[in-house]
């Protein structure tokens, strides 16, 4: 077990239960009341259901990690590694052109500072593979 990856680990584990429990209850304030043509429900519901695929990602990096980190069950743990640094440092690169074209608030991208975490993880698991 590598202590970098067992951090990194830990930290998507924790970044999974946050998004799916108190991030679910965030969306739940724009959840749309009175539509009668259901377009603002759909749209809500499309969002929820994309908030949910980022929550299902952390979970299985969350399992993929557990696999290296507590069993000999995959041959090659390296890739496995290398893909989900690579995924992560994308994710931090999505989030922050995500922020750059949107309309601007005070501290935009500290506020908004899951792309530090993402980093994070991502430089954890490259420092875990050396």
């Amino acid at each position: 077990m590598d202590i970098p990856v067992l951090i990194a680990n830990i930290l998507t584990l924790l970044a999974f239960f946050i998004h799916m429990f108190t991030g679910d209850g965030e969306l739940k304030i724009f959840e749309p009341e009175n539509d009668e043509k259901h377009l603002k429900r759909e749209k809500w519901t499309m969002v929820r259901c994309g908030w949910h695929w980022v929550s299902f990602d952390l979970l299985f990096a969350s399992i993929g990690l557990g696999i290296i980190n507590f069993t000999d069950f995959l041959e090659n743990e390296k890739l496995l590694l290398q893909i989900l640094a690579i995924y992560f440092l994308g994710y931090g690169i999505v989030f922050l052109i995500v922020i750059t074209i949107s309309r601007k608030f005070p501290k935009n991208y500290l506020k908004l500072g899951q792309w530090i975490l993402l980093w994070l993880i991502s430089g954890l698991l490259y420092w875990g593979l050396n």
